[in-house]
């Protein structure tokens, strides 16, 4: 088959951790649309809504020079970006709860501040809204994905990928984000990766320094996950491993269908937005 975008299965660290969690919260998640809006739904918690704002941030600073970035405080860019998540918007179910998140947002941005490190210096933009390329080309496949911070190391012309951490789970050390990044960073700018590094920004001054994955291995894993992905889309197969009863990737997602949510809105993307009411939430369940 013939390489085409409009066709091609397209894949990222997200869907393939959906994917290897639960096919059925995968499906859920990336392909199913509520037939009376015919948009695909999400569901927004405080965990999420706190990554989101903080990497809003964050994020924002790599299009600015480095004498600019921190000409304007970080806490006033995050409240004007806390707006869009205040209140039910962001998942909150009191004030005390929006408060206590927003305030851990904001100290983590204190603690850049105080320890801006690789955030000082030069950066690496790549030229696409969405970081893309043809995993294969043949199979018809495309990785993609938005990496949070490419640090310019100019001594030797090369990059430092750095992925920022609101939550407080360590990364599983099985995680593919690192070869997912690795491979989408090589292949969609001409310098070399040479370093890889987690930022976790609730506890660390300074992003961790992680082993880099080797491109060829990683490669192999992805691909592999990803010719899975695009047969269970081919075979419309996407079933969840514990049966009928669900588990903790697909439960929430499957309350949305039947119902049992509530719409806030749409997101940019025009998915709809629910939440659910009345259920508590585990503050270490999310990492972004």
């Amino acid at each position: 088959m013939g390489k085409d975008k409009f066709t091609a299965v397209w894949v990222s660290h997200s869907t393939i951790s959906d994917f290897l969690q639960c096919p059925r919260a995968y499906y859920l998640k990336n392909l199913y649309r509520d037939p009376r809006t015919n948009h695909k739904v999400k569901i927004m918690n405080p965990s999420l809504a706190l990554g989101q704002i903080v990497h809003e941030v964050l994020e924002s600073l790599s299009v600015l020079p480095t004498t600019e970035r921190f000409r304007e405080s970080l806490i006033d860019r995050f409240e004007r970006s806390w707006k869009k998540v205040s209140g039910i918007q962001g998942g909150f179910i009191s004030e005390a709860q929006e408060k206590q998140f927003k305030e851990r947002g904001k100290e983590m941005l204190r603690r850049v501040v105080n320890n801006p490190g690789p955030l000082e210096r030069l950066a690496v933009k790549i030229q696409q809204d969405l970081p893309s390329y043809w995993l294969s080309e043949e199979e018809n496949i495309i990785l993609c994905g938005k990496v949070d911070w490419l640090e310019y190391l100019p001594e030797i012309d090369s990059v430092n990928i750095i992925d920022f951490k609101t939550g407080k789970n360590k990364e599983d050390k099985e995680s593919l984000q690192l070869p997912i990044y690795n491979l989408l960073v090589s292949n969609c700018q001409k310098r070399k990766v040479v370093k890889a590094s987690y930022w976790y920004l609730e506890t660390d001054n300074n992003p961790t320094e992680k082993v880099l994955p080797n491109l060829e291995e990683s490669y192999e894993k992805v691909f592999t996950i990803a010719k899975q992905v695009k047969l269970a889309r081919q075979i419309q197969r996407f079933k969840c491993p514990h049966g009928e009863d669900g588990c903790f990737a697909c439960k929430s997602m499957e309350k949305i269908v039947k119902g049992e949510g509530k719409l806030i809105g749409l997101d940019e993307y025009k998915a709809d937005v629910y939440i659910l009411e009345g259920e508590e939430e585990n503050d270490d369940a999310i990492i972004l």
